[in-house]
């Protein structure tokens, strides 16, 4: 059984940094991805990784989030620096099967809210 547990999220100002994890048991996943949905506000993709491809990111986080998996693939994390308000948000790990178009594994998410 899969099982995928975020943790790190928290309250930041505007400016700082965070990190988030995911430690994900059950399955070593090559496709995965970090989400995120502010209240009212539809689920967005933020960054994803694939085994063997560069990383991809949303317009709104590249140059300022990274994501990356640690060596024996059981973590996933996201780098968050010089976060802004509308960065505050639930993320969401996910994992697919790369041959597969949707995400179904999640996580339970984490809180980030970022105060000017």
């Amino acid at each position: 059984q899969v099982r995928m547990v975020e943790s790190g999220g928290g309250s930041v100002q505007a400016g700082g940094s965070l990190r988030l994890s995911c430690d994900v048991s059950g399955y070593i996943f090559s496709c995965m991805a970090w989400f995120r949905q502010a209240p009212g506000q539809k689920r967005e993709g933020v960054a994803y990784i694939q085994s063997g491809l560069p990383t991809n990111y949303a317009d709104s986080v590249r140059g300022r989030f990274t994501i990356s998996k640690d060596k024996n693939n059981d973590t996933l994390y996201l780098r968050m620096n010089n976060l802004q308000p509308e960065d505050s948000a639930i993320y969401y790990c996910a994992a697919r099967l790369c041959d597969r178009m949707d995400y179904d594994n999640w996580g339970q998410g984490t809180q980030v809210t970022v105060s000017s």
